[in-house]
């Protein structure tokens, strides 16, 4: 378990290493602590932010033909070399791990006897069953420790929705806002945070079944290329088809426009497996846009753990925006309402 801490911060990591809204984001939660937050690295998390945050990483691990490998913020890999060997071997592909309910049983129990109220930030249960571990394990440390505040919530997204997520409950928390008010805020916040991307090959989903390998060979020779997001729940949704790379980021370009929420003081994230050019060329035409030309824009590398399922060439873009939620048809709507808020997770 990686618990960086302001004392902890690599010299190498200057100031200018993250944007200056999340380095002092960070240094005020420091001086403030009334809480402990703990995310894990499907977030795909820029090294230097979770460093300068001074939250709790919880790495995931990945299986490679080498053995089982912990997701370490390419520490021990450069990204380029992680997608290149896939990309040179197209039958390769590695599995991944969810985080099992014994290792979050620890970090809970250490939570506990740290005493701090506690906030784990989760991988979504629409692509995981970390989340319903953390669950069980929660259970029983609270069970150990009555007294013991400790909050798992499910972020319903993925990848640097997560991580722009993390920035914001952070912000709060320096805020002043307790652990039990930063859960209830961020269970309605995480409708908010859209997240487009397109992929260079449909052979990562095939490969861990999310789409029939049939339609995986028909995508590659027409050259479709799909623009995909995640709905409420934070399983994976299909946006659109389109012919050729150009047009799939164009696509991605204008749900920006439609969904952006045109604060300039929340980050934008892009983020990339390999596939630098294209995510610069969002950036650029994202800092076209009315407003933007100034936004904050974390930019960073998709970690193994998503990186093997989508394999080299994605590119996403990630924002805060309007609510998700108003999209649901009306029978989802009406679903919801029966359901209840109070059984949402």
């Amino acid at each position: 378990m990686n618990n960086h801490s302001e004392e902890e911060i690599d010299p190498k990591l200057t100031m200018s290493s993250a944007p200056e809204d999340v380095v002092s984001v960070g240094r005020a939660f420091h001086q403030k602590r009334t809480c402990h937050i703990i995310v894990d690295s499907s977030g795909d998390f820029a090294p230097e932010v979770v460093h300068r945050l001074g939250v709790e990483f919880v790495p995931f691990t990945y299986v490679t033909p080498e053995g089982e490998k912990e997701d370490d913020l390419w520490e021990s890999v450069e990204p380029h070399e992680f997608y290149e060997n896939l990309r040179k071997n197209p039958d390769l592909h590695y599995s991944t791990c969810a985080i099992t309910p014994g290792r979050y049983l620890e970090i809970f129990e250490k939570a506990a006897q740290d005493g701090l109220p506690t906030l784990y930030l989760g991988l979504t249960a629409g692509l995981s069953s970390s989340i319903h571990n953390a669950r069980q394990a929660a259970e029983m440390v609270r069970a150990n420790h009555p007294g013991f505040e400790l909050y798992v919530i499910d972020t319903r997204c993925d990848s640097a929705a997560s991580e722009l997520l993390a920035i914001e409950v952070v912000r709060q928390a320096t805020r002043g806002l307790t652990a039990r008010e930063l859960y209830e805020w961020a269970r309605e916040a995480r409708y908010f945070i859209h997240g487009y991307f397109t992929l260079d090959s449909f052979a990562g989903l095939a490969a861990g079944g999310r789409i029939p390998p049939a339609a995986a060979t028909v995508g590659g020779k027409l050259d479709i290329k799909p623009e995909l997001s995640y709905d409420t729940n934070g399983a994976l949704s299909l946006c659109g088809m389109c012919r050729g790379r150009k047009k799939a980021l164009r696509a991605i370009l204008q749900d920006f426009r439609d969904n952006y929420g045109h604060d300039p003081s929340l980050p934008l994230a892009i983020v990339s497996t390999d596939a630098e050019k294209d995510a610069n060329w969002l950036e650029k035409e994202v800092r076209k846009q009315e407003g933007c030309s100034q936004v904050t824009i974390i930019r960073s590398q998709v970690s193994p753990i998503l990186g093997s399922h989508v394999g080299p060439g994605m590119v996403a873009l990630v924002f805060w925006g309007t609510d998700r939620r108003e999209k649901l048809s009306f029978t989802d709507k009406l679903a919801r309402k029966v359901r209840g808020r109070s059984k949402e997770a």
